[in-house]
Order: C-alpha cells, then structure tokens, then sequence
C-alpha cells in the first residue's frame, strides 16, 4: 500500500511530461522560426530511415500533396534537399541538410544541458532503473501509436 502513492506520483508525472512533450515540440518549433509540421518533419527525416515525400507524408499522417507543399518549403529554406536513394536509384530520398542539424542542436541546447546534467546527478543504481523505466514506457507507447483503433 506505501508504494501506490509513489506509483500514483509516477504516473502522473509521466502524464505531465507526454503533455509537454507537446509543448516542446511548438517552442522548438518557434524558436526554429519553423511550423510544428515543418520540426516534426525534420525530426522523421532526422531519424535516419530514409524516406521519400510518400513515406514523410504517412509518417506525418498527412496527404502527399501536402507533404509535397512542406518538403519543397524546408527544401526552399535549406532544410532539406531531395538526393538519390541509398539502395533504389530510381526513387528520390530527402536528407537533412548539416546547416539544419546544426540549428536544430542550437536551439535544443539549453534543454539537453538541463536534462544532463539531471541524469548526471542520478546514482548509477538510479540510472539504471529510469533507463529500463523509460525503455519500456517507449515500447508502450510506440505500440499504442501503431495500433490502429478499435472499430465501434
């Protein structure tokens, strides 16, 4: 019964933090002087899968002309260039350009600095068990992501 607060503390600050993540995502945007769209674009491409306008625009969940519109403005701004495909030559990959990981990291930087040197001041005992902890809170909520929804 004495772990269910802590439990309860856990969840509810995990819930917080899926909230914010949101939040992130809009003033990293901002500061990028970019769309949310354009940041979450970037990030898909950044992941290093290489992927085609088709492949951004499902990965976005959004149409192809759409994609089409938003690859072509991060492409204008040189945020990304069209470039052959790594095994298919005959298909058109998008690459993120150095400059744009370059600004990216800028405009992280002030919260990758925070949250490091929060993880540098965990016990090794600790780290272990936020790691395993936020391993396996990623594997739920990647499967809740590609689970397509219950038809009522």
């Amino acid at each position: 019964m004495e772990d269910r607060p802590v439990a309860l503390r856990v969840n509810l600050a995990l819930r917080e933090l899926l909230a914010l993540a949101h939040d992130v995502q809009i003033a990293l945007a901002r500061r990028l002087g970019l769309g949310a769209t354009d940041v979450q674009a970037l990030q898909h491409l950044a992941a290093g899968t290489p992927m085609g306008t088709v492949d951004l625009a499902h990965a976005l969940k959004i149409r192809s002309a759409s994609a089409t519109v938003l690859v072509d403005r991060l492409e204008a701004a040189g945020h990304v260039r069209r470039g052959p495909h790594p095994r298919d030559g005959r298909r058109v990959t998008l690459v993120v350009s150095e400059a744009a990981r370059v600004e990216v990291r800028a405009a992280l930087a002030p919260l990758v600095d925070a949250i490091t040197r929060l993880t540098d001041g965990l016990a090794p005992g600790e780290a272990e068990v936020v790691a395993r902890f936020l391993g396996d809170t990623t594997e739920i909520l990647r499967a809740y992501a590609a689970e397509p929804p219950e038809a009522g």
